[in-house]
C-alpha cells in the first residue's frame, strides 16, 4: 500500500489547465489566495499537483464561476468544506491525526520532489 501512495499521479500545470479549462496565471493566482492549494515542485521548479489539489481547483472554479462566490467567499466556503470530514469523524478515530495531517502532507510533497529528482 505504501508503494501506491509513492506512485500517486502528479499533474503538471499544463495538464491541470487542460483538465480545469483555466489559464496558468489563474492557477498561480489561486495558489496565493487559497492556502489549501499548495502544489509541490519538481527539482526544476515545475509545479506538480496531486489528485486532491486538482479536485480543490475544480471546486474553486465551481464556487467562483458557477455559484458566483467572491474569492473571499469561496475561500471561507472551501475552508469549511475541507474541515468537515475531520470534524465529522469520531473523536477516538481522529485523536492526534488531525494535528499531524498538515505535517504529513508536507513530508509527502517533499518526498515526491526527491523522487522526481531521482528519476531525472
Amino acid at each position: 500500500m505504501a508503494r501506491a501512495a509513492a506512485e500517486e499521479k502528479l499533474y503538471k500545470i499544463g495538464e491541470v489547465c487542460k483538465l480545469a479549462d483555466l489559464q496558468p496565471y489563474v492557477l498561480r493566482y489561486w495558489e496565493t489566495e487559497f492556502p489549501s492549494l499548495a502544489p509541490g515542485k519538481s527539482g526544476g521548479g515545475q509545479r506538480l499537483y496531486n489528485r486532491r489539489e486538482v479536485d480543490i481547483i475544480l471546486r474553486i472554479k465551481e464556487l467562483l464561476y458557477k455559484e458566483g462566490f467572491t474569492i473571499a467567499g469561496a475561500k471561507k466556503k472551501l475552508e469549511t468544506e475541507l474541515a468537515e470530514p475531520v470534524a465529522a469523524a469520531p473523536a477516538v478515530a481522529t485523536e492526534g491525526r488531525a494535528e499531524a495531517r498538515p505535517t504529513l502532507n508536507h513530508v509527502k510533497q517533499e518526498l515526491r520532489a526527491i523522487l522526481e529528482l531521482l528519476r531525472e
